[in-house]
């Protein structure tokens, strides 16, 4: 009987030793080259392969983000935008970098300052973008039209793109919320697709066009809501001593907006908030470098500013580097706020990263004998499937 139970009992303890050997077998197998990192809830290694080699994580790099960004900013946070009125009816619009302004809330803004100030018209439009320095520059970014390159501002309208249709000589809007404008028609003929329907970044040598975008689209809605703007749309900044005669709160709190960054992996919602955890810490305008500054402290807190690298926040820039421990040992920290990911169909969360030559997974995998693990993935060239293939052959054989 007692030998009985000791075979029993040495089984239990040979078999997820077992189930984990088949496990890096089958990995090494398919991905020799990869970096790999599972860790349990406890911290215990079940797999480790080429796990303290730096690597370009891509977009896994938002997962920092949005945890620096729950830390700093808190869940329930909204962005504001300030709107201050003149005695002759001018209107001033302060930006305070609002990642998530898109047609709708635009809508909700013009509503309430129309309700608030009244119908009669605005005699001009002035657009205050003082909050970020002109000559922003984000590692990474590149000067094209595609829309994963929009430039980050203090106030622009729909992530800084425009989303359209091209007939012949006519252009139209590609959504039923937003308007077209001049300057979205002038953009799209000048840099959209000949036909056909298409996103694009607004022109990036003049950070102002789309800035003058986003003023084009609120008297469109201030409009709509029974206003009007009579005068012309401008830079400038708003009077000292003027009061605003209303503060538009984002109506998503940041945790809503966070999940959107993580599930789309927007680079410019990304950079946004990225640029906001410095400015609020530190004071306005907001910089690059206040917020990477924040952002080493809080990785030198958990042991990890040699661990994780960051030059920005989305993942566009390869001077970013991270070990997988390093992002393993970040990935404990935000478990809780796991949710905000993608899910897979065996309920595992996770976050992609692509470059080219660059392919990244991590997250929180839902395995069938450990339960809830961390993992990082990190593989050398285009072969995005392979990830994939990784991350199942860890939720069904662990």
């Amino acid at each position: 009987m007692r030998f009985r139970l000791f075979v029993f009992l040495s089984v239990l303890l040979v078999l997820p030793v077992s189930a984990n050997a088949n496990v890096k077998k089958k990995i090494k197998a398919i991905a020799p080259s990869a970096q790999v990192l599972v860790l349990d809830e406890k911290g215990k290694e079940l797999v480790a392969q080429r796990a303290d080699k730096a690597f370009v994580p891509a977009s896994v790099a938002k997962i920092v983000t949005a945890w620096l960004a729950l830390e700093e900013l808190g869940a329930d946070y909204r962005f504001k935008t300030r709107l201050y009125m003149d005695d002759k009816r001018v209107l001033y619009v302060r930006g305070g970098g609002d990642p998530f302004m898109v047609s709708e809330e635009l809508a909700l803004m013009a509503s309430e300052l129309v309700a608030k100030t009244g119908k009669e018209p605005f005699s001009a439009m002035v657009l205050d973008t003082s909050y970020f320095p002109a000559k922003l520059k984000v590692p990474g970014r590149e000067n094209t039209g595609r829309s994963y390159n929009a430039l980050n501002s203090a106030f622009a309208a729909n992530f800084n793109t425009i989303n359209a249709v091209r007939k012949g000589k006519t252009v139209r809007s590609a959504e039923k919320q937003t308007p077209i404008t001049p300057t979205a028609i002038s953009q799209f003929k000048a840099r959209g697709p000949k036909k056909g329907r298409g996103r694009i970044s607004l022109a990036q040598q003049d950070p102002a066009v789309g800035v003058r975008y986003a003023g084009e689209l609120l008297a469109a809605f201030i409009k709509k809501s029974g206003g009007s703007v009579k005068g012309k749309i401008s830079l400038g900044k708003v009077p000292d001593g003027l009061k605003p005669v209303y503060v538009h709160s984002q109506s998503r709190p940041l945790s809503e907006i966070l999940s959107q960054l993580l599930i789309g992996s927007n680079n410019y919602i990304t950079n946004q908030v990225f640029l906001e955890i410095g400015a609020h810490r530190l004071g306005g305008p907001v910089s690059l470098e206040k917020s990477l500054k924040v952002a080493r402290k809080r990785l030198a807190a958990l042991g990890l500013e040699k661990a994780v690298h960051l030059e920005e926040g989305s993942g566009l820039s390869r001077g970013n580097k991270f070990t997988a421990r390093g992002l393993a040992k970040l990935l404990h920290e935000f478990a809780p706020h796991a949710e905000l990911m993608r899910r897979s169909k065996a309920g595992s969360r996770y976050k992609t990263g692509t470059l080219s030559g660059v392919r990244t997974l991590a997250g929180i995998a839902k395995t069938q004998k450990h339960g809830m693990v961390r993992f990082v993935i990190s593989i050398r060239g285009n072969a995005g499937r392979l990830r994939f293939s990784i991350l199942r052959a860890i939720e069904r054989g662990l």
